[in-house]
């Protein structure tokens, strides 16, 4: 029988790399995994320090179950040019960033000490996607995904694929492929049986299968009294296979959901009901450590994209991402476009055979996650290749004929050679450019894009972005308008029933090559900053959600009379669902609902309070004397949110908020803390730079540096277990605002899973 565990513990890592010296021990850093080869500052550094070669050892004895039987070690990703070594002898070689890594040991493992040595090459080699050009992101190097040890008997199941038929009809069916790893070659029959599992782990079906050598293909039909994966009910089943043969056995158990999702001419469908798709785009890196952040974090991600922003769909800009994640997504009901490596450049040859590869391994690896809906298989922004992106999109629907293919552009008139046309419309700020005589418009009309003479399915891919970018700390003016831009394009999505949906650039800002961003290595085109606290233009998409989910009521002004250029703070946005909005401002009252007269197609418009509201005598009152002001939102009638925003600000309150109480003590968990600077109404002080110290007690660390600046009044960091179990205590204190403590627990994974 099959067992997998953990191998991210007790690795020695060193910079540099020496072939000859891969079957010797090197003196080094004891390490964990997922980990970066280069710890980063926040900005301003030389993104060429982790673009070289790097080793990774470790010591693997011998045990007596290796004994006749298939051992490997499985990478789930290594950035970006990765050689495993066994004994000084080279075992495999991968040249992808981004999906995992199979080093089969069998028949080279020895008795006693087996040395494992990983050559990490972060170097942009031409030759491997994303490289060759400039590209918008950085690939950091390292191990930074998990790794785990593998046995099997000498047969075992290398795959599954689960599809599902008659999904919307009261019986349904489930085909289940189990594809066979025979690495030896030996000759065998068996047998292949499948169950199907609810959530509490009862049977629901069963069917077996023979085998003669080879892989099979099972069927359980008539299904009846199966729910619906969907987002807002993200019901999951579980197929158990179980292969049985002379030389042993194997068992593996997926996840999966039955559910329909179609680009269709008139829009998306999912389960066969319109749905218009409101989504952002994410990178997989944070702070100080690049792309190696482990489990709890990637799953964290998820749950903002979904709870805290309300958005139903994140596109994997622009690669496949961690499985961590990708099962969230599955779990709690948000829908992924997930693509293939790449940024604008279409490289030689090899290049484009290694393109290629991408797509199968993206797809093999991803195929049963009911949560992606659509296969990136062109190069992000690339110009057209014909033969290149005809073989992509073949072996996608080859692979899995259960998806529509997308490629993503942002030139017009491409030709159309996918299912989706998925399109980068940055219109929406081309007005401002030179000679530009386009009056301003948020989106173009489809066919203006394609160039084509009828509507096809279609999405917008990115918007707003680099046309916009906006910090945190931005003065409010600024901020209202990147509100504004990100409406405006919300609204036209929503007002075009062709268009199947927005996907915004981006969820949060993000570290880049010198060639973009600010000059400080960051590009600032998140609705949130690099610590996932929230600008004012994350809450456009998360009042776009149902009161029942959340009520939203986010004024957007730090309530300051000359923070905007000329004073005042009107027009002031309420970024809200609630029916209106009522502010008191001195003598003065006013209750106004949403402005469904310039956004009249989003579900929850904005409350814009602005001249339109007020008489000659109600403007004056808007006087020298600056006022505190009370919002109060009402839904039907009733009072359901309020905020007090103050008209003399003082530092009063240090707040501190971790994502959870818990992490787990091994494979390098860790969990988001944040620290924001408040007045007293509870509000936060934008331009206080005080800085915060960080100290921690317990098996934890602090990742990244333990002093910190208030950023637009936040901050934050990771804690970051070291593997022991136990209590942990975090202490942060500011000059200005004293000290505040809080208590986390590490768990071990017994202690976790019970």
């Amino acid at each position: 029988m099959r067992s997998v565990t953990s191998f991210n513990d007790s690795w020695v890592f060193s910079a540099g790399f020496t072939a000859a010296d891969a079957g010797t021990l090197q003196a080094g850093q004891p390490i964990s995994l997922p980990h970066n080869a280069i710890e980063l500052p926040f900005n301003y550094f030389d993104e060429t320090c982790y673009q070289r070669a790097f080793t990774y050892q470790k010591v693997l004895a011998w045990r007596p179950d290796f004994s006749g039987r298939e051992v490997s070690l499985v990478f789930d990703a290594a950035m970006a040019d990765a050689v495993v070594y066994l004994n000084g002898e080279e075992i495999v070689a991968h040249k992808d960033g981004y999906t995992p890594i199979e080093a089969r040991l069998t028949g080279r493992l020895r008795e006693g000490d087996n040395l494992i040595t990983v050559k990490i090459d972060g170097s942009e080699n031409p030759e491997i996607p994303p490289f060759g050009g400039r590209i918008d992101y950085l690939t950091f190097a390292g191990i930074y995904r998990d790794v785990w040890l593998k046995i099997t008997d000498p047969v075992s199941i290398a795959n599954i694929k689960i599809e599902t038929r008659d999904v919307l009809s009261d019986a349904r069916t489930v085909s289940v492929r189990c594809d066979l790893a025979n690495p030896q070659g030996l000759s065998f029959t068996g047998t292949v049986s499948a169950l199907l599992k609810d959530a509490a782990g009862d049977v629901l079906a069963e069917v077996a299968g023979e085998t003669a050598g080879g892989g099979v293909t099972v069927q359980m039909d008539g299904l009846k009294g199966l729910s619906l994966w969907d987002i807002d009910d993200p019901v999951l089943y579980e197929v158990e296979v179980e292969l049985r043969t002379g030389r042993g056995s194997d068992r593996v158990a997926v996840h999966f959901g039955f559910r329909t999702a179609e680009f269709t001419n008139e829009g998306f469908r999912l389960n066969g009901r319109l749905l218009k798709i409101r989504g952002l785009n994410r990178h997989q890196s944070f702070p100080y450590v690049g792309y190696a952040m482990g489990r709890t974090a990637q799953e964290r991600d998820a749950e903002i994209m979904k709870h805290t922003l309300h958005c139903n769909l994140v596109r994997t800009s622009h690669y496949p991402q961690s499985k961590w994640f990708l099962d969230h997504c599955d779990r709690i009901g948000l829908l992924v476009f997930e693509e293939i490596p790449g940024w604008q450049h279409i490289g030689g040859e090899a290049w484009k055979e290694e393109a290629i590869l991408n797509v199968a391994r993206m797809i093999e690896r991803d195929w049963n996650h009911p949560s992606i809906v659509i296969w990136g298989v062109r190069i992000n922004e690339s110009q057209d290749s014909h033969d290149f992106y005809a073989k992509t999109n073949r072996l996608a629907r080859e692979l899995d004929p259960t998806r529509q293919t997308g490629g993503v552009r942002y030139i017009t008139d491409s030709e159309f050679l996918e299912d989706v046309y998925t399109m980068n419309d940055f219109i929406l700020g081309n007005e401002e450019l030179p000679g530009s005589n386009r009056p301003r418009t948020a989106l173009r009309p489809q066919q203006e894009c394609t160039g084509l003479s009828r509507k096809v399915p279609y999405l917008i891919t990115e918007f707003g972005g680099h046309m916009y970018p906006t910090k945190i700390y931005d003065q409010e003016q600024r901020q209202a308008e990147h509100v504004r831009r990100h409406l405006e394009v919300l609204n036209a999505a929503y007002g075009d029933p062709s268009i199947s949906g927005a996907i915004g650039w981006c969820m949060f800002d993000y570290n880049t090559h010198k060639d973009f961003g600010s000059g400080d290595r960051i590009c600032y085109h998140g609705v949130m900053d690099m610590f996932r606290e929230p600008k004012f233009a994350a809450y456009v998409y998360a009042s776009q959600c149902d009161p029942s989910e959340e009520v939203v009521m986010k004024p957007v002004t730090f309530w300051a009379r000359g923070e905007r250029n000329i004073g005042g703070v009107l027009p002031l946005i309420v970024l809200t669902n609630c029916d209106e909005v009522e502010l008191k401002y001195g003598s003065l009252v006013k209750r106004i609902g949403p402005d469904r007269e310039n956004y009249p197609h989003l579900p929850h418009p904005p409350v814009v309070i602005d001249h339109r509201h007020f008489t000659k005598d109600e403007l004056g009152v808007w006087g020298m004397k600056w006022e505190s002001a009370e919002f109060t939102g009402f839904i039907d009638g009733k009072p359901v949110a309020g905020r007090r925003m103050v008209a003399d600000p003082v530092p009063t309150t240090l707040e501190i908020e971790a994502d959870g109480k818990t992490l787990r003590a091994g494979g390098r968990d860790s969990i988001r803390i944040m620290l924001r600077a408040l007045d007293q109404a509870g509000n936060v002080l934008p331009f206080l730079n005080d800085a915060v110290a960080i100290e921690v007690h317990g098996p934890a660390r602090v990742v990244g540096p333990t002093r910190l600046v208030f950023q637009g009044g936040s901050t934050g960091f990771w804690l970051e277990s070291t593997g022991a179990a136990g209590a942990i205590v975090v202490t942060a204190v500011s000059s200005r605002l004293g000290g505040v403590k809080l208590e986390l627990v590490a768990m071990a994974e017994g202690e976790w899973n019970a």
